[in-house]
């Protein structure tokens, strides 16, 4: 069908086009793509068997959708890919302020326009990608903004008087008619906004400045909003809130499988950072495990969450710092070293919420720490567990390598300058460390080795097996009684 042919009002019946509402439109593309089989919400995981059904629920029966949960659950990115289930094109009145539907209009000026020209009426052909609005609800936000108001400049140039609705200005909701609406952070909104959205739900009345009109608007509501927001900034009051069919709950990835899948899918990597640097998948899991021991921890406040934005972030500043450290050192290619992960820390201190003791201990130290936390977490799902309390004279897989570090005759330094070659060869020192992965971990991919020796050096550190101090050129393994061993 050739649609720059039907340009009329007369060419759209000899077309034989029917007219339906939004909500109908979602309704039957989301039954058809079920059908079909088809993946109806590209690029958004985790929620496979949670979040999309309900959403899919909500469709089917024709309900304007509450998304809540934290900051960072994919709330927007849901809402804008609910314009895939609306028709590719739909016909407009054209000249039409509020995408008026040819076959049933709403506003006076398509009605006259129609009874003037009929048949004759020009139409042109919207695409769904432009059937998408969003407001931000922000505190100066008014009734002006989202539902209109009157204009003294068109009453001037029209010489209308005040009396008559030709000299209102239409806000966003009215222009988004026939299109799916989202009000992001819907508790921000005033409440006397939001009671300005009640007859629009139910009714589809707008009232301005006295006037009433009946303007039966077609839209799909999507509001979004964080639990955080009830208590902390404002509520959805209550008469809205029945008006909402189906509010949904997001939640975080579950599982350090789907967060790294979201994390390589968002994050933005240039291409020579994608070309020239290794990430080995313990890193990849290192990284996620960091953002899951945020979510757990003492310090960092629950209820303002912890955006999946982080892992983003970090992971973008963790190939920058091997990159810049690749710049530095002359190297052409490098592998991601657990010591870059201190360049993550900016990213995490920048994007989480600290309650009072957090404060106290100060954000960079409770960064550190949750670095630390995910090595220990991580630590015994690749290795044999370190047991706090051993028995005496008792052997354990890490004898060996601890006892490389008693009897080392010079200090083992991993210096944050080191070309690849000088790491590898520093790691290579401690020939217990190949003997203990050839013996569990066999099936290791042989590019991330020198990762994971340094990861097991990390793990003993954290198990108290190791001590590790941190200098301006890099960082130095020791034998935890040396120090004390010195003394003596």
């Amino acid at each position: 069908m050739n649609l720059e042919n039907i340009k009329t009002l007369g060419d759209l019946k000899k077309l034989g086009y029917q007219s339906k509402s939004i909500k109908d439109e979602l309704r039957e593309n989301l039954i058809s793509k079920i059908m079909n089989k088809e993946t109806i919400f590209k690029g958004v995981h985790g929620y496979e068997n949670t979040v999309i059904p309900e959403l899919e629920r909500a469709i089917l029966s024709k309900h304007n959708i509450n998304l809540l949960g934290l900051r960072g659950q994919a709330k927007t990115r849901l809402a804008r890919l609910m314009v895939d289930l609306l028709d590719e094109y739909i016909p407009v009145v054209e000249g039409s302020e509020i995408n008026d539907d040819p076959f049933c209009p709403i506003s006076r000026f398509a009605k006259e326009l129609i009874k003037e020209k009929g048949d004759e009426t020009p139409i042109f052909w919207l695409h769904r990608n432009e059937r998408f609005a969003e407001k931000l609800a922000t505190p100066d936000v008014t009734v002006a903004d989202i539902i209109g108001d009157i204009d003294p400049i068109k009453a001037a140039n029209l010489k209308l008087s005040y009396a008559d609705d030709r000299v209102i200005h239409f806000g966003m909701i009215p222009r988004a008619n026939r299109c799916i609406f989202v009000i992001n952070e819907l508790p921000d909104l005033q409440a006397r906004i939001q009671v300005a959205l009640f007859n629009i739900l139910q009714e589809g009345d707008i009232q301005i400045r006295g006037f009433k009109l009946r303007l039966p608007l077609d839209m799909q509501f999507v509001f979004t909003a964080n639990p955080e927001d009830y208590t902390n900034r404002g509520s959805i009051v209550t008469p809205l809130k029945d008006r909402i069919g189906s509010q949904i709950l997001t939640h975080y990835p579950q599982d350090i499988e789907t967060a790294k899948i979201i994390t390589q899918q968002e994050a933005q990597k240039v291409s020579a950072q994608k070309e020239n640097i290794k990430v080995p998948e313990l890193a990849k899991d290192l990284l996620e495990q960091v953002v899951f021991e945020a979510r757990e921890s003492e310090f960092i406040d629950a209820k303002s969450g912890v955006s999946a934005r982080l892992s983003i972030s970090a992971y973008e500043n963790l190939l920058s710092t091997a990159e810049r450290r690749a710049l530095i050192s002359g190297d052409s290619y490098t592998t991601v070293r657990l010591g870059d992960f201190d360049g993550i820390i900016p990213a995490i201190t920048g994007k989480v919420e600290l309650v009072y003791e957090g404060e106290q201990e100060g954000a960079h130290v409770v960064a550190e720490n949750l670095i630390h936390k995910a090595i220990k977490s991580l630590f015994p799902t690749y290795f044999p567990e370190i047991k706090k309390l051993e028995k005496q004279h008792e052997d354990t897989p890490y004898d060996e390598i601890i006892s490389w570090f008693f009897n080392a005759d010079e200090d083992f330094e991993l210096l944050d300058d080191f070309t690849e070659i000088q790491y590898q060869n520093e790691l290579d020192r401690i020939t217990a460390l190949d003997d203990f992965l050839i013996k569990h971990q066999p099936n290791m991919i042989v590019e991330d080795r020198y990762f994971v020796k340094e990861f097991v050096l990390w793990g003993l550190v954290e198990f108290k097996k190791l001590s590790k101090y941190r200098f301006a050129e890099g960082t130095q393994f020791k034998d935890p009684y040396s120090n004390f061993m010195n003394g003596l």
